[in-house]
């Protein structure tokens, strides 16, 4: 029996659908894994008949290695496995061994066997596998019994030219596509809820980040930025670490203030971000911007909105929550970890200078008499010029 190092099973979900590109997705799949195990030294990640192997050495916590895997997009599931030679005996001594183990940690008592013969050169074929180590393991297990409706366990074999695998778990990845495939977007980072799903989102089809930030200091406070950096923190921990740039709007807010109507005031300012965010977008070989926006959730996210909203930039704007339930959004929020620090309680530069009565059926032609009363352009290269950019690393 092979057992010197801890083996896991990945499996590549989506990839595997890709056609003549499936070896491409495959290896920045590999690659993606590397990097996110690279603090484990002599760490080996392979791609073999479909399947990906990472092989570690037995010092490694496995679980902390399953959820560093589980965190890669791209990735469908894991499944710690013993490794063995692809010969009835050893086979059926490594499932014996493995079903001990078993016994004493989780006091399983029932157990079925789920035999895959990859290699069809193979002698035995599959459901003779499964009758042929489940007698081994009653043999082996005394305090076992097969149960074929509702095990405890599950054991699964699969059978390959070389190797043999045993294992009884299928722990659940995030699926999707490997960061890289999809070019790079501009997500527009704000300390909400929404925002760091959509950039989440995003990543998950396989798409690069950035980020822009705007603040409005000192009406809003520097704890309020720190919170968007700790948000940031924990999308990169899916992403990797990428760059955020950080804007001041307070300057164009106020000008917006003294010289628009009142009512129009929040689709201009959320123009100016826009704007703003293409150029920090070209500047950055991102082709697309991204927002958290929703349909109809607030007076800026109107359908009569967005179509303003839109018209203010030439780059295509990309909206992953737009037609999805908050309550959706929220669990989302949950499970990738930015809802608890999203609803802590600091301002938004977003709540600087709201107008009583907001423009929900806003017309461009009418905002762009009030635009007109600006220097748009220079407004916009000067809150560029002005960026401060930061480096986000995942969150420890």
């Amino acid at each position: 029996m092979i057992e010197d190092r801890n083996t896991f099973i990945v499996r590549c979900g989506e990839v595997a659908l890709k056609g003549l590109n499936k070896p491409y997705f495959e290896r920045m799949l590999v690659d993606r894994i590397k990097r996110a195990l690279k603090k484990y030294p002599g760490i080996e990640v392979k791609r073999n008949e479909g399947l990906i192997f990472v092989r570690a050495q037995k010092e490694f916590d496995a679980d902390l290695i399953v959820g560093d895997i589980s965190r890669v997009f791209g990735v469908a599931s894991i499944s710690p496995a013993v490794e063995t030679v692809s010969d009835m005996d050893e086979i059926g001594q490594a499932a014996v061994e493995y079903m001990l183990r078993l016994i004493e940690k989780k006091g399983v008592k029932t157990f079925k066997v789920d035999a895959k013969r990859a290699d069809k050169n193979f002698p035995v074929k599959s459901p003779d596998i499964a009758k042929t180590i489940g007698a081994k393991v009653l043999i082996g297990c005394k305090v076992l019994k097969v149960d074929v409706h509702n095990p405890d366990c599950l054991l699964f074999v699969d059978v390959r030219k070389d190797k043999s695998y045993i294992y009884e778990q299928k722990i659940s990845g995030f699926g999707g596509l490997p960061l890289g495939t999809n070019g790079k977007g501009m997500i527009l980072l704000s300390g909400g809820i929404d925002s760091p799903v959509a950039a989440w989102l995003m990543a998950k089809r396989g798409m690069l980040i950035e980020a822009v930030h705007f603040h409005s200091y000192p009406y809003t406070s520097e704890r309020a930025r720190e919170k968007v950096v700790d948000l940031a923190g924990i999308v990169a921990g899916y992403c990797g670490r990428f760059k955020m740039h950080v804007i001041n709007l307070l300057p164009i807010q106020e000008l917006i203030v003294q010289n628009c109507p009142e009512e129009e005031t929040t689709i201009l300012v959320r123009r100016f971000m826009m704007k703003i965010a293409e150029k920090v977008a070209q500047e950055t070989d991102c082709c697309m911007l991204i927002t958290g926006e929703n349909l109809g959730q607030v007076a800026s996210q109107t359908a009569e909105a967005l179509v303003v909203t839109d018209q203010s930039v030439q780059m295509p704007v990309m909206r992953p929550l737009i037609a999805m339930d908050k309550v959706d959004i929220m669990d989302i929020a949950k499970n990738i970890g930015t809802f608890e620090t999203s609803i802590l309680p600091y301002e938004d530069c977003c709540t600087v200078f709201l107008p009583k009565h907001p423009a929900t059926k806003p017309k461009l032609a009418k905002i762009l008499v009030s635009e007109s009363r600006l220097e748009v352009e220079q407004l916009v290269a000067d809150a560029v010029a002005s960026k401060e950019t930061i480096t986000i690393y995942p969150a420890e």
